[in-house]
C-alpha cells in the first residue's frame, strides 16, 4: 500500500468513525484522533465480520465505508461497556 493509500484509508476511518459517533447515543468524549483510530478498528472489525457471515473464514480485512461505521460503532459499544470511561471509587 502507497502513501496515498494509506492517507485515504486514514481519512475513511476518521469519516466512519464521526458517523458512528454521531450514531451512537451518549457522549464520546474523544479527540478526533481517537476517533479515527476507532474508525480504522472498525474498518477491520466490518471486514473480518464481512469476511465471517459472507464466506470466507477468519481473516483480517478492511470494509468499505458502510462495514468500517457498522464496526466502528461495536468499536464503540465495547468501549463503552468495557473500559472507555473513567471509573471513581467511592
Amino acid at each position: 500500500m502507497d502513501l496515498v493509500g494509506i492517507i485515504v484509508f486514514l481519512i475513511m476511518g476518521l469519516i466512519a468513525g464521526f458517523i458512528a459517533r454521531w450514531i451512537m447515543p451518549g457522549a464520546q468524549p474523544m479527540s478526533w484522533m481517537q476517533t479515527m483510530i476507532v474508525g480504522v478498528i472498525g474498518s477491520f472489525v466490518g471486514g473480518t465480520l464481512a469476511a465471517l457471515i459472507f464466506g470466507g473464514g477468519l481473516q483480517l480485512s478492511a470494509a468499505g465505508i458502510i462495514g468500517s461505521i457498522i464496526g466502528a460503532l461495536i468499536v464503540l459499544w465495547a468501549l463503552g461497556r468495557f473500559g472507555g470511561g473513567r471509573r471513581v471509587a467511592v
